[in-house]
């Protein structure tokens, strides 16, 4: 690691702790400046990529399932950190697969199950935009299987 105060080579690693994200936050000191600068380090990694309908891929971003999850939330009352700790344990369950490939379908059934632990109404505000809902009576079936599971 280059110095970035007098670009020299030598730098030795003063202290070094994990931070969260899976990155290492590396305290350093130049052997000729002496000055003390912090360093980053994170694993690189194959992106995730997401399969479309029709077979389009994009990168997986986190964003996606946030916006849609809030907006099936809003105006519930359903704290953040629970949203967030669900929201956290889908992007494991992602990321942590060995396939770097994952269907955007198995994505929806991963949030439509934590909604589902979450708050019905949620759910069904989901689970009528991802599986599309077309009239009443689908809602109504999907309200039916919510009431059966009580």
């Amino acid at each position: 690691m280059n110095c970035p105060y007098c670009n020299a080579i030598d730098t030795k690693v003063t202290d070094s702790r994990p931070t969260d994200n899976n990155t290492i936050r590396r305290r350093r000191e130049c052997s000729v400046c002496g000055k003390r600068f912090t360093t980053y380090e994170k694993v690189e990694t194959i992106p995730m990529m997401v399969i479309k309908k029709g077979e389009v891929r994009e990168p997986y971003d986190r964003a996606k399932i946030e916006g849609g999850v809030y907006r099936a939330c809003h105006k519930r009352p359903i704290p953040v950190t629970s949203i967030n700790n669900m929201i956290d344990k889908i992007e494991t369950q992602i990321l942590s697969r060995e396939e770097r490939e994952i269907e955007s379908s198995e994505i929806g059934e991963m949030v439509m199950r934590g909604l589902s632990e979450l708050d019905d109404v949620a759910y069904v505000r989901f689970a009528s935009v991802y599986k599309e809902f077309k009239d009443v009576d689908t809602f109504l079936r999907e309200i039916e299987k919510i009431a059966k599971k009580r």
